[in-house]
């Protein structure tokens, strides 16, 4: 007899998933870490490792076209908050773990963060332009309350008066208040909010470790009276559990002092598609097939689409329906609202070495 598998509370992937470059990952596991779970394995008690990392550079250029950004910098590689959807999970394989229970249970901490940024940036050939936090794993997900790696890096971006963004959806970012107004009266600060639904039964399933919507909007409020220029990202719209929200998402970020938003449609690239299949079966069963087939609908009939310029909107009549929501809500509750570039000029002079300092 079959029986229904249970979903795991607290957690987005529902099981360990194999790392794609399986011989060479359990090799470096082993190395320093007494790995024992394997694909499939109940986690039971699975509790979060911190692992000091010391990498030679910490400011990625970004290639992808379709992105918004020219350079990243990521504090942590993995993340707590557990979003099921999440496309950094595939990155995690290049480190020697799995895309699932691994990228939300082993975060690598990047412990030489602030003085790789600081040898970037008092590089002679670097050019001010704005570094994101982060391209990849969120910069204030739980590890950032305990290692303060972020807010460090905060205070080197201040320092040099480089512009600097963040992409977040945690409301921990308050405690940086204070850092965060200086770098915003200057103009060298832009936040991106991660918003994806109003519903806190879906926002528990979708992205288990996150702050609450509530926090999120009350973040939002405090970061606009701080004068902080704020993004909300909608994103990602996935079919059938918050492509409805998609106008409500807008005013709520209207309301509450956002000056743009944007989105994505979600596309299950790598191993993605088979942890959110695992997860919606488990958390959403009676509406998995559906969903899973709308995706595919926004996408030529498959989860994924790497195309350049596609990928992140996707095509066809749902893709399109989506679309236009967000246009007339743009229209409706953002209207004559825009985020100014970020102040590049002021860099130069707090270079080390620069005459201008004397």
């Amino acid at each position: 007899m079959r029986t229904e598998r249970k979903h795991l509370k607290g957690r987005g992937a529902q099981a360990q998933i194999a790392n794609r470059f399986d011989q060479i990952s359990h090799e470096l596991r082993d190395d320093f870490l007494n790995y024992c779970a394997q694909e499939g394995d109940e986690p039971q008690n699975l509790k979060t490792l911190y692992i000091d990392t010391f990498p030679k550079s910490i400011v990625n250029k970004v290639d992808s076209p379709d992105v918004g950004m020219e350079y990243s910098l990521n504090p942590y590689q993995g993340c707590e908050h557990g979003c099921v959807y999440c496309y950094a999970r595939n990155s995690h394989e290049y480190w020697g773990y799995g895309a699932g229970l691994d990228f939300e249970s082993r975060i690598l901490v990047k412990r030489n963060a602030v003085r790789l940024l600081e040898k970037q940036l008092t590089k002679k050939s670097w050019k001010a332009t704005p570094i994101v936090l982060s391209g990849n794993t969120d910069c204030y997900q739980p590890a950032e309350k305990q290692f303060k790696i972020t807010r460090s890096l905060l205070e080197a971006f201040y320092k040099y008066r480089h512009p600097v963004a963040i992409i977040t959806k945690n409301a921990l970012i308050q405690r940086d208040f204070d850092i965060i107004k200086e770098l915003a009266a200057n103009n060298l600060i832009q936040v991106n909010m991660s918003i994806t639904t109003l519903d806190e039964k879906t926002r528990r399933l979708l992205e288990p470790r996150t702050a609450s919507i509530k926090k999120r909007l009350e973040t939002l409020k405090k970061l606009a009276e701080l004068g902080v220029p704020v993004n909300v990202m909608t994103a990602p719209i996935i079919p059938g559990i918050n492509s409805h929200e998609v106008l409500p998402l807008i005013k709520a970020a209207a309301d509450h002092g956002a000056h743009s938003v944007g989105y994505t449609v979600v596309r299950l690239n790598g191993a993605i598609g088979k942890i959110f299949e695992q997860w919606i079966k488990t958390a959403m069963p009676d509406r998995a097939d559906k969903v899973l087939n709308q995706i595919a609908a926004c996408h030529e009939g498959t989860l994924n689409d790497s195309q350049f310029g596609r990928r992140m909107r996707g095509s066809g009549e749902f893709a399109n329906q989506i679309k236009a929501q967000m246009e007339l809500g743009r229209k409706k509750f953002l209207k004559g609202k825009n985020i100014a570039p970020l102040n590049c000029d002021l860099f130069e002079q707090y270079r080390p070495g620069q005459l201008s300092l004397f």
